[in-house]
């Protein structure tokens, strides 16, 4: 693999992206804050605070994932559809470098992205004078970029070989498994049927565990006063493991494809 034809897919991807008004959601981000933001006291008049904090984080979740899924599974699959693959698959380039690009390219997208709109977040938190830990704030939006890039590995590996719209449902669908895995194997224990125990225990190895990346209850609810550094670094070194043997499994496939 060569770094800098890499790199130069990755800034094509970042600058096709932005080209496609992506980044204007930022705009929407700021809007639907600033309407919770008169919005909310005229429904809550006591925990208005912690609505506050709990909608800007899960609407910067929601954002995030919607740019992940629908940009994530066309990133190849366009490629192939409109058949310009052709053109680029012609150039000295390897097929393992334009899946490791593109994912490096919607990755840097995604990082600018819920970086600004965490900016925007605590210039609210910071403008409305709601208590907030702004550390644990930081660490929550930081594995949301892990969390979302792992995802954007998960559509990049069905966008090699299904359809877009299947794509986007097979990653959406596990998303929201990959953020119940756990409770999963607690249902297949109590449903004492074998089969389903198997079943859920199955998904638990398969799928990724979502949870040990999302940190927001802890940074909106205070469940942690101080995280584990310990536990931080395992579960960044679990979802980039994870994205890895994604981005193989994606290669593997994708270099297999006839055109």
């Amino acid at each position: 693999m060569n770094i800098n034809r890499i790199f130069v897919l990755a800034k094509n991807v970042f600058q096709e992206v932005a080209r496609d008004r992506i980044l204007y959601i930022i705009g929407f981000y700021a809007l639907i804050l600033a309407t919770a933001f008169r919005v909310l006291p005229e429904f809550a008049a006591t925990t208005e605070d912690k609505m506050f904090l709990d909608f800007g984080m899960a609407a910067m979740n929601a954002i995030g994932l919607i740019v992940t899924i629908f940009v994530g599974t066309g990133l190849v699959n366009k490629e192939i559809e409109k058949r310009t693959i052709l053109m680029l698959i012609a150039k000295p380039v390897s097929r393992t470098e334009i899946i490791i690009g593109k994912y490096f390219g919607l990755s840097a997208v995604i990082a600018v992205l819920v970086a600004i709109m965490t900016l925007i977040y605590l210039v609210f938190l910071q403008f409305g004078n709601i208590p907030h830990p702004t550390v644990s704030i930081l660490i929550a939006a930081t594995f949301l970029i892990l969390q979302m890039s792992l995802i954007t590995c998960v559509a990049i590996t069905f966008g090699v070989f299904t359809a877009s719209l299947l794509a986007t449902i097979l990653t959406f669908a596990v998303y929201l498994i990959g953020n119940i895995t756990p409770d999963l194997v607690q249902i297949g224990r109590l449903s004492r049927n074998p089969g389903i125990e198997h079943l859920t225990q199955g998904l638990f190895l398969i799928l990724p565990d979502l949870s040990r990346l999302d940190l927001k209850n802890d940074a909106v609810y205070g469940l942690q006063a101080l995280p584990d550094t310990t536990a931080l670094i395992t579960n960044a070194g679990y979802g980039l493991l994870y994205s890895v043997m994604l981005l193989a499994i994606a290669s593997l496939i994708f270099s297999q494809r006839e055109f």
